[in-house]
């Protein structure tokens, strides 16, 4: 592999402090990320009516550990308007009868559209168009991106997804400070409170700091203190260069909102120092060394359940900071062949996102080219320690919301999401409280710096009509939401056969069928290979792969009325 191949994506990566790989096959029919999304098609969803009617699912609400069903949903135009428990001595057609658009799903199960708290775009230079269908897909229906993109294309594309105009989720648009304006980095608190300013006025609703840039400490309390005077939400990636400065602890004292991935808890718990200890030779520019060195910290730290433990957790609610772990993206630390093999990455990752995610020194996030088992046991324990820190916040009554920060590591978006909700199961969250950290809990985060109740992340009436309807109890197995489902053997034939996967997505009033997005996106795959995109993609290394050998793993056909589960009573 010619490692001279990669470069940086200047269109969207550089906002987000990203490495990408610009295709090596230029074609005019094969999108990048520096097109605009296209317009939505003719045949690219339904809606929103007058009156839509979904009848006889189980309803998974997305706040307050609330089930209920069966019921029949009417939706108006982009609202929920009512939601009827169906009587059983009703007839069988039943109020309201004047819909113009009807989904029988009965004895399936309706859930708020996924909402996630960590999204970027472009990764491999791949178009934003892609992602949003894998997301739509899985069910996500709300997407903040931490950048998504720049600017002006987040902020566009916002609004053509609030009219309907394109096919992709909602869309929350933070920004880095300095992203977007024409006066430079942000190196001074003048500058950091006129950038805010700045972003309030031009469609920013949030503001993502990294603690690798050129403000530091002084200008981020200006920022957090900007950011709440005009309504706008505040999110933190800890980078290790700002720990002599600062750490997730002391954010939260600041204002801050969200402490998104690992960094910066553990620091706030050092036995002392503000910084644990490195290997000789240690340099933070070098990501295979930055990567081993994340994971040792916990040799340092006070232990879990222990009085400083349980006081930085304390504190942290104290100071209503969310924690937004982002597990699934860091997989390839504790099990590389693992997630290599992902079963959906050969029929539905871009050739050009799988260059990206090769092994690089130069590609950010591709750091695995040495890592060896004992990396990867080093990894495990690491894991163990974070998740019990995230359990230990839920039940302490900490907000933990969901994110996947998708587009690298081999954490493809959509998919990235029901891993994390697995990951989330891991953590001791059970799968109603899972659902709810990617629904309600995000969704309210999103509305805090506002002082409002959000307009969606929860099935009820009044709210928008984002929902995801699923063939099978995901309370029963997260793994039926995979776009290309999972086993189950039929007891009568005694055969294998795949089932799951959402069935509809409905945005803002929007009805998609989640199978043919999938399936738009396969042809996705297949026009970037057919362009010669695989020409340059290693072999050796890239088996599982859409260039490799194998096929990789269908969408599953979609459920049969006589197929579904019955619908449970009295839940």
């Amino acid at each position: 592999m010619s490692l001279d191949r990669r470069t940086l994506l200047q269109s969207v990566g550089l906002t987000a402090g990203l490495v990408a790989l610009t295709p090596s096959a230029a074609n005019a029919e094969v999108l990048t990320a520096a097109d605009p999304t296209p317009a939505r098609g003719a045949k690219e969803g339904a809606g929103p009516f007058k009156k839509l009617v979904i009848r006889g699912v189980n309803v998974i609400v997305g706040t307050g550990g609330k089930v209920v069903g069966p019921v029949d949903i009417v939706v108006k135009r982009n609202r929920i308007a009512e939601i009827i428990p169906i009587d059983p001595n009703a007839p069988k057609k039943r109020h309201p009868r004047d819909a113009d658009h009807e989904i029988d799903a009965t004895g399936m199960w309706v859930m708020p559209g996924l909402v996630d708290e960590h999204v970027h775009t472009g990764t491999g230079n791949t178009p934003r168009t892609y992602a949003y269908k894998l997301w739509l897909a899985h069910g996500v229906t709300t997407v903040r991106g931490v950048t998504l993109a720049a600017n002006a294309d987040a902020v566009r594309d916002r609004e053509a997804s609030e009219r309907n105009e394109i096919v992709a989720p909602r869309i929350v648009n933070y920004q880095t400070p300095g992203n977007g304006w024409e006066d430079g980095q942000v190196d001074s608190p003048d500058k950091a409170a006129a950038w805010v300013a700045w972003a309030a006025a031009n469609g920013v609703d949030g503001i993502k700091f990294f603690g690798d840039r050129v403000y530091g400490r002084a200008e981020i309390e200006v920022m957090i203190a900007e950011a709440g005077k005009r309504g706008l939400g505040t999110t933190m990636h800890h980078s290790p260069p700002i720990y002599p400065q600062l750490n997730a602890v002391e954010s939260g004292r600041l204002g801050l909102g969200t402490v998104t991935h690992f960094y910066g808890h553990f620091e706030s718990l050092l036995k002392e120092g503000r910084e644990h200890p490195k290997p000789p030779g240690y340099d933070y520019r070098n990501e295979a060394a930055r990567w081993r060195g994340v994971a040792t910290v916990i040799e340092y730290t006070h232990q879990p359940g222990s009085p400083r433990w349980k006081a930085y957790l304390e504190e942290q609610l104290s100071n209503n900071v969310t924690f937004g772990p982002t597990f699934g993206v860091y997989l390839a630390g504790r099990d590389l062949h693992r997630v290599r093999g992902l079963e959906w990455h050969p029929r539905f990752a871009l050739p050009s996102i799988w260059d990206f995610w090769e092994p690089s020194p130069q590609a950010h996030g591709s750091f695995y080219y040495d890592w060896t088992s004992e990396d990867e046991a080093s990894w495990k324990r690491f894991y163990q320690q974070y998740l019990q820190l995230i359990h230990d916040y839920k039940e302490l009554g900490g907000r933990i919301a969901g994110g996947t920060d998708p587009g690298f590591i081999y954490n493809l978006y959509g998919f990235a999401n029901i891993t994390e909700l697995e990951m989330l199961r891991e953590a001791g969250l059970s799968a109603l409280e899972a659902i709810e950290a990617m629904s309600g809990n995000v969704a309210q985060t999103i509305a805090d710096p506002r002082g409002g109740k959000p307009d969606y992340g929860t099935v009820e009436v009044g709210k928008s009509a984002d929902l995801a309807i699923v063939p099978y109890n995901p309370l029963d197995d997260l793994k039926t939401l995979y776009g290309t489902g999972t086993a189950r053997l039929d007891a009568e034939s005694g055969d294998i056969k795949r089932i799951g996967g959402v069935q509809w997505t409905i945005r803002n009033g929007v009805v998609y069928d989640a199978k043919k997005l999938l399936a738009d996106v396969a042809d996705m795959v297949k026009a970037q290979k057919e362009a010669g995109a695989c020409r340059d993609i290693d072999p050796d290394w890239s088996t599982y792969g859409p260039c490799g050998g194998n096929p990789g793993a269908d969408i599953p056909p979609p459920a049969q009325p006589s197929a579904r589960p019955t619908a449970p009573t009295g839940t």
